[in-house]
């Protein structure tokens, strides 16, 4: 299957304003409340809490040695199903081996895959060279995800049901990854880049969740409800909220302001544990 990207100048443009921060101009509104119920709480690895990753560093493409992804292994012997952790545009750091971890926790073989060859950026000129170079060679990156499901599905233990989950420019990818990858299971969304296409989405083997802030400017809230009115039109089952009072990154960085963050990342939370159980869990 041939991959579906938006070209890359257009894909570089949107994660200019995607990965920028915050709209200007609005002020935050009182804290979001949590629908979550009972005990549940937030991933220490979302508060800036987490211990030093645990896992181990592995290679899992063969067509790009110098790509280190981060594997975390759930306690037990399973049968497990599997996430693949998709970075945002500095590339794999620490926070996103973290939450691998806590995605193991809950009981899912987590996978960190690794676009950037092993490379992060440490300023915006170094992270939009990064994503310029990944988005210009989409057989490429499409590949680096396709070995990271066939990586997984050998793995003993493993039941073979894998989703994606990605934030800002990993958003996009994986939501890029569903139209033209491997076939897997299922793809979660944290403001990436959308599109409103029914006749493109309708290619959609899965239900769709997507996590959304209302005080975001790339994607903003009328882009994400066109991208809802879309899947609906395309007959693509989703499970979609634009949280109010957030912005962009509340979810992975929820110690940035947690008064602010902590409700909406914890409802946030709370469903893509049921969306992955419903997905691929038992």
């Amino acid at each position: 299957m041939m991959p579906r990207i938006l070209p890359a100048a257009l894909a570089v443009s949107v994660l200019l304003s995607a990965c920028a921060g915050p709209a200007e101009g609005h002020e935050s509104p009182p804290p979001v409340e949590s629908s979550t119920q009972g005990d549940d709480r937030l991933p220490d690895a979302l508060l800036g809490k987490a211990p030093t990753p645990t896992g181990e560093s592995v290679s899992y493409d063969p067509e790009d040695p110098a790509a280190k992804g981060y594997l975390a292994v759930p306690e037990g012997e399973g049968p497990f199903g599997a996430v693949i952790l998709i970075h945002e545009w500095n590339g794999l750091v620490d926070r996103v081996r973290q939450v691998a971890d806590a995605i193991a926790e809950e009981g899912y073989m987590a996978l960190a895959a690794d676009l950037y060859s092993g490379r992060t950026g440490s300023n915006r000129e170094e992270n939009m060279a990064l994503v310029r170079e990944t988005l210009a060679q989409p057989a490429k990156l499409i590949g680096n995800l396709d070995a990271a499901v066939t990586f997984l599905r050998g793995r003993p233990g493993v039941t073979g049901k894998i989703a994606t989950i990605g934030w800002c420019f990993g958003g996009g990818v994986a939501l890029t990854y569903a139209l033209g990858g491997e076939n897997h299971d299922g793809t979660a969304i944290f403001y990436g880049r959308l599109l409103d296409d029914p006749e493109k989405l309708e290619t959609l083997t899965h239900e769709i969740y997507g996590t959304f802030a209302a005080l975001d400017r790339g994607p903003s809230p009328e882009q994400v409800n066109a991208f809802v009115e879309a899947l609906r039109r395309a007959n693509i089952p989703n499970d979609i909220h634009i949280y109010d009072g957030v912005n962009h990154g509340f979810w992975l960085w929820v110690d940035q302001d947690p008064e602010t963050r902590s409700g909406a990342a914890l409802d946030a939370w709370s469903r893509l544990k049921a969306y992955l159980s419903r997905t691929i869990g038992d």
